[in-house]
């Protein structure tokens, strides 16, 4: 039996991100995560992840961004490794499409550097990998790009290390329990205590904590990449990640990391996973299709047969914002889950905001807009 300050269940992007920021102030912090840290298990694997401030899910994550970007940029000062590749995003979509409005309407409100990018100008220099008839239009953000995310979640977690906190990997947590005095953490082989919890559990949050449970459920996504070997789509010759907002789906993809091939997938759609450990990783005959003829239609130079695929899972909640705040009922638990397949770039604030919630019971972020709170209408 030990005592710490602080427990963090999960030690994904969210849990290692919270882990540092409790380590570098102080606290003595244990970590439990049930696999390997950096695992292809979760959310947060698959080579890349995009970084961008073209936020057209709410203006309100843009202020989060700024310090999101910031905190990157020191995370690869300490530890020395570029983790964040400012390759650029260019953005495709029919003119009114929500996501589309949405860009310009965080440009004019937060004053960003997007540019519009004429359509023709598809297929030829920056954005020779890519084509789109005259009904879209294209925006270009040239501060956006790609985070290593297996390396971001590793380094996160050493960082923690050489900060003092304990991470136990292939720990499973069994229970947990809150009193008056803090909260105790059962595992197969251990009881320890602490004076604060941190629940980022990800895929497994509502098992966890079935207080939140009602809020979230889970999606399966699967991830492939297509054969390329094109100059156009390497990194070091200036490719972008891209997205592209069409009536057949929320395509988004990445340049070429290897000089073989390139990630693509489809980020709407909805597979439910009801038991995350159960999860079928197995690339199925429907999971490919959908995304080929996307390729065919829009990406020059690249076969529509994958090479290889990852499966990943989105925890949703029920209005795909985040969900960071105090447990229901709870004075020493504090929660982080339901980041909706678009959370990973902010991971190194939202440990910060963990951390402050944990140590102050309160965070000076502009984050009340994730509270449980807003929730209540749901249900």
């Amino acid at each position: 039996m030990a005592r710490y300050d602080a427990i963090v269940i999960g030690v994904g992007a969210m849990g290692s991100a919270a882990c540092l920021q409790l380590a570098r102030r102080g606290q003595r912090v244990l970590g439990l995560e049930q696999h390997d840290i950096g695992h292809d298990r979760g959310s947060s694997h698959g080579e890349t992840r995009i970084i961008r401030k073209a936020y057209f899910e709410h203006a309100d994550y843009v202020p989060l961004l700024h310090r999101a970007y910031q905190q990157w940029h020191e995370i690869e000062q300490e530890s020395g490794r570029r983790l964040f590749e400012r390759c650029g995003l260019l953005m495709v979509g029919a003119h009114d499409s929500p996501r589309m409005r949405g860009v310009r309407d965080v440009r004019r409100i937060h004053d960003l550097a997007i540019d519009d990018v004429p359509i023709d100008a598809l297929g030829s220099g920056r954005f020779a990998a890519f084509r789109a008839g005259p009904d879209l239009t294209a925006l270009f953000e040239a501060d956006a790009g790609l985070l290593h995310v297996e390396a971001c979640v590793r380094t996160l977690a050493e960082l923690a290390r050489a900060r003092g906190a304990t991470l136990r990997e292939r720990t499973r947590v069994t229970s947990w329990s809150e009193s008056a005095e803090g909260v105790s953490v059962r595992t197969a082989d251990s009881l320890h205590h602490a004076g604060r919890l941190v629940i980022a559990g990800g895929a497994w949050a509502a098992r966890l904590l079935p207080t939140v449970a009602r809020h979230l459920s889970v999606q399966r996504k699967v991830q492939l990449w297509f054969p390329a070997t094109a100059p156009q789509w390497q990194l070091d010759h200036g490719c972008p990640v891209f997205a592209f907002d069409l009536r057949a789906g929320f395509f988004y993809g990445f340049p070429s990391l290897n000089g073989r091939d390139v990630k693509v997938a489809v980020h709407t759609g909805q597979d439910a996973v009801h038991d995350p450990d159960a999860l079928d990783r197995a690339l199925r005959a429907e999971d490919v299709p959908l995304v080929a003829r996307f390729v065919g239609a829009h990406l020059v130079g690249v076969g529509t047969t994958p090479t290889r695929h990852a499966v990943c899972m989105y925890t949703m909640s029920p209005d795909e914002h985040f969900i960071v705040d105090r447990a229901p009922g709870s004075n020493h638990t504090f929660v982080a889950a339901g980041f909706s397949g678009h959370g990973f770039k902010f991971a190194p604030l939202i440990g910060s905001i963990l951390a402050d919630l944990a140590i102050d019971g309160a965070t000076r972020e502009p984050a009340e807009f994730l509270s449980l709170r807003r929730l209540a209408s749901f249900g």
